[in-house]
């Protein structure tokens, strides 16, 4: 879902442009899309098409190396860890019982059981994962649970397994375990702490405390060191995810586990994520005060979505630029992403909270 943040070129990511590139080779890609969009392109025609440059990422965004077979596994405190391919983040528990793994991210894949297996050969705990808790439904983050077997408890927000079951994908089994509010997992001795605070991201994605460890997961909000990508990051409420950080710093925390990208992240991270869509948001507003619809519609006449196009993205592109010029070298992929975000900011602004509305005389 993000750009990949590691020093090194994961074995994952080898692999895809591998593939992708033999895809490429054989056929156009309009080819290769379902129902067949164009003719299968003629030896040697595939041209390679101009690519846009974009701000190198800063050091500060950037996680630790994968090992060779593309993963990266340390301690957050104590038997906490937290495993990422670069991209993607999980997190687990070893305790005297078993494991208790939260979240299964397909792109991580086999290597959690692997990233599993090297702690607890090196400590001398189990390696059995009794527990599996989502963060919340998507499959992204939860298509490799079904790699743990139908033993593994699985636990969840009562909204997830209500979308799981309705989604029916057998890589992600229903949570047997559900709550409403909140629920105290309780398992080897540990304590986790899983809370749901109304929509955000999703409207079941979840707020996971380690309290005896210091840190919290939560994930799909803050891309610690990055911006978010496209519409806040796929978010469906947009004000809800705005108002998640701020509940996210009213837990007691000093590691944030973030669900992407590959570092940890810092309550400085959350900070700093919060300036910069603050500073969207206030940018939109100027912008709404200030660029005018009337040569939008005047040149497109009766086409009245012409028009519409036409103001939005002018208002977008005025919002979007002083964030940029702030931003870039500071939060990875802020000239990539900011103008998709500034555009659904600028959009829950107008629809959500009314500024801009105005009623016909």
């Amino acid at each position: 879902m993000t750009p990949s943040t590691s020093r090194a070129s994961a074995t994952s990511r080898r692999s895809f442009l591998t593939g992708t590139a033999a895809v490429v080779g054989a056929s156009s890609i309009a080819a290769v899309l379902p129902g067949g969009l164009a003719e299968p392109a003629s030896a040697g025609a595939v041209s390679t098409p101009t690519l846009p440059d974009y701000a190198p990422v800063p050091p500060s965004s950037l996680g630790p190396a994968l090992n060779d077979q593309g993963y990266y596994v340390a301690r957050v405190k104590r038997n906490l860890y937290w495993v990422t391919d670069g991209t993607y983040q999980s997190a687990f528990l070893t305790t005297r019982t078993g494991v208790l793994l939260f979240d299964a991210p397909a792109t991580i894949g086999h290597n959690l059981q692997r990233a599993i297996n090297e702690i607890a050969a090196a400590n001398g705990v189990s390696n059995t994962v009794t527990h599996l808790v989502y963060s919340h439904h998507h499959a992204d983050h939860a298509g490799a649970s079904s790699l743990f077997g139908k033993d593994v408890v699985r636990i969840g927000h009562e909204e997830t397994r209500r979308l799981l079951l309705r989604d029916n994908d057998p890589t992600r089994p229903a949570p047997t375990v559900t709550f409403q509010d909140r629920y105290t997992l309780r398992s080897g001795g540990e304590r986790v702490q899983l809370a749901w605070h109304g929509s955000n991201h999703t409207p079941d994605n979840i707020y996971i405390h380690f309290p005896d460890h210091d840190t919290l997961m939560l994930v799909d909000i803050v891309n610690s060191g990055w911006v978010p990508i496209y519409n806040l990051n796929l978010s469906e409420d947009v004000p809800g995810y705005i108002a998640a950080p701020t509940t996210a710093l009213s837990y007691p925390w000093k590691h944030l586990i973030s669900g992407h990208v590959g570092r940890l992240g810092t309550r400085d991270d959350v900070h700093l994520h919060q300036q910069y869509i603050a500073d969207i948001a206030a940018s939109c507003k100027t912008a709404l005060a200030t660029v005018d619809p009337t040569p939008y519609f005047v040149k497109y006449g009766a086409n009245q979505w012409a028009g519409v196009k036409g103001y939005l993205d002018a208002v977008t592109d005025y919002a979007a630029a002083p964030v940029i010029a702030k931003y870039t070298g500071v939060l990875a992929a802020a000239d990539v992403f900011t103008t998709s975000t500034t555009l659904v900011v600028l959009e829950s602004i107008r629809l959500d909270l009314g500024v801009g509305s105005q009623v016909h005389p």
